[in-house]
């Protein structure tokens, strides 16, 4: 009797949810996808198995869009997304639809409602006021922490030298996470002599485990997640770390409170620097601890992961490519003279082939290669084609990045020069930090990070494997 009850409420789920989808149903064969859509799954087949098989699905998806004139369809479960990687098309997305899909707003879990994943109504009065903290005259007193933490890690990796190959993931990773929790919080945390903290362990699975659960739809519902061992190891990680988090800020705004009648005087009579929190809590007006700490954990993922994979990924295709390594030694050379003085703001503007290479990379291979945006109402695109009201959008960055129309032939080559010689033909074609109203506000961070490590010691050549694992 048990699972004839079973049987009769799946059947009537497939019914209900075929019966409330029949418009995406017909909308959806305006989109061609030569994978096949499987009943009650549709394409979440592809993401079955590690992450190298989910990030080779989701590159399979964006190649659909290319082949189909810049636009497939993918079916999760009962939502439809349309894969886009044109940027004519995108340009009137980006700048329209702000609303996140339900993909992205599985990172609310651990984020909350901070920034970057937060409902339109939060997200555009947090904007406002957070923006102006990213200045450059503010993320310039930051320049000695950069400085100091990756002179540490190049020291760590020059001990590799003639060791043989190794992971640079280990080096990176740690030493943005030393970085960006030294300026945003005022903590160090040693992570790369110390990576096992219990609060760098319990971030990085969460992490992970959001990460799980965004590509594998069968975990979108919670019904199902709940019942599951990872639901709990989830749970008791961002307990570990909103405790960690929680415990600064409160620390902080008594240490700020008990300072606030020598405010005035702070930086000019010993040199101290704000850290982060305390900007967002000076410009914030008001913000609550819980609001604090959602944008803490902003900048933790996005100035964490997101900058070391663009390191990891730049140092790997220096190792592929010594010439374009030897070009970006010579401008080392020219710019500080053989010195070992730290790299300062006012080099940016001289390292022209060092932020074409940081380009180039971050466009074959971008932090974020995939973003989402949630339809609210019917949208005509330049294509002709009209979006329709509840779809989701999924901006296949990496596919974008690839897209021959604007990048040119040699699209899927390594090539820094066409920065300089054939840049991309339209803005929208290049969105390693998102583009539009919504696009990153920490990308100065990631670039400062970047351009820190790669000047810090011109000595030490790079060599490395030819794949990418």
């Amino acid at each position: 009797m048990l699972w004839q009850i079973v049987v009769l409420l799946v059947l009537l789920w497939i019914y209900y949810g075929h019966h409330k989808n029949r418009r995406f149903i017909q909308f959806s064969k305006c989109f061609k996808n030569d994978y096949k859509t499987l009943p009650l799954i549709g394409h979440a087949y592809l993401f079955c198995g590690d992450g190298e098989v989910r990030m080779t699905a989701f590159q399979l998806l964006g190649r659909q869009a290319l082949k189909h004139g810049g636009a497939a369809g993918a079916w999760f479960c009962r939502k439809f997304y349309v894969v886009i990687t044109d940027p004519v098309d995108l340009d009137v997305v980006m700048k329209t639809s702000f609303e996140k899909a339900t993909i992205m707003q599985f990172a609310r879990n651990l984020i909350g409602n901070g920034s970057i994943f937060a409902p339109v109504p939060i997200w555009r009065p947090r904007r406002k006021v957070l923006a102006p903290t990213f200045s450059l005259k503010n993320l310039n007193k930051f320049m000695k922490i950069f400085n100091h933490q990756s002179r540490i890690m190049v020291d760590k990796l020059q001990k590799q030298v003639g060791a043989g190959p190794f992971s640079i993931w280990g080096y990176t990773s740690t030493f943005t996470m030393d970085a960006i929790s030294e300026t945003a919080l005022g903590v160090k945390l040693n992570a790369q002599s110390h990576s096992d903290q219990p609060f760098l362990t319990a971030m990085d699975r969460c992490l992970y485990l959001i990460t799980m659960r965004m590509v594998q739809p069968w975990l979108h519902f919670k019904f199902i997640l709940s019942k599951l061992p990872l639901y709990k190891e989830f749970k008791t990680c961002k307990k570990i770390v909103y405790d960690f988090i929680d415990e600064i800020i409160v620390s902080k705004r008594k240490t700020m409170k008990g300072n606030i009648n020598d405010e005035s005087q702070e930086e000019q009579d010993d040199g101290r620097w704000k850290t982060l929190l305390e900007l967002f809590i000076e410009s914030s007006g008001g913000y609550t601890d819980v609001e604090l700490r959602e944008e803490i954990l902003v900048i933790l993922t996005a100035g964490t992961d997101t900058s070391a994979v663009g390191i990891s990924f730049t140092l790997l295709m220096l190792s592929r490519h010594l010439d374009v390594q030897e070009k970006l030694y010579q401008e080392l050379q020219l710019v500080f003279e053989n010195s070992e003085r730290p790299v300062e703001t006012e080099d940016f503007h001289k390292l022209k082939y060092l932020d074409a290479v940081i380009k180039e990379t971050i466009r074959l291979y971008p932090p974020g290669p995939i973003m989402d945006r949630y339809i609210e109402k019917d949208l005509k695109l330049p294509s002709g084609q009209t979006l329709l009201k509840g779809c989701g959008v999924m901006v296949n960055v990496w596919a974008v990045h690839r897209n021959t129309k604007y990048w040119g032939d040699d699209a899927e080559g390594f090539r820094p020069e066409r920065f300089f010689d054939s840049p991309p033909k339209h803005p929208a074609a290049f969105q390693a930090f998102s583009y539009g109203p919504r696009s990153c506000i920490g990308e100065i961070i990631s670039t400062i990070e970047c351009i820190d490590v790669y000047s810090i010691d011109t000595n030490v050549h790079i060599r490395g494997h030819s794949s990418i694992t």
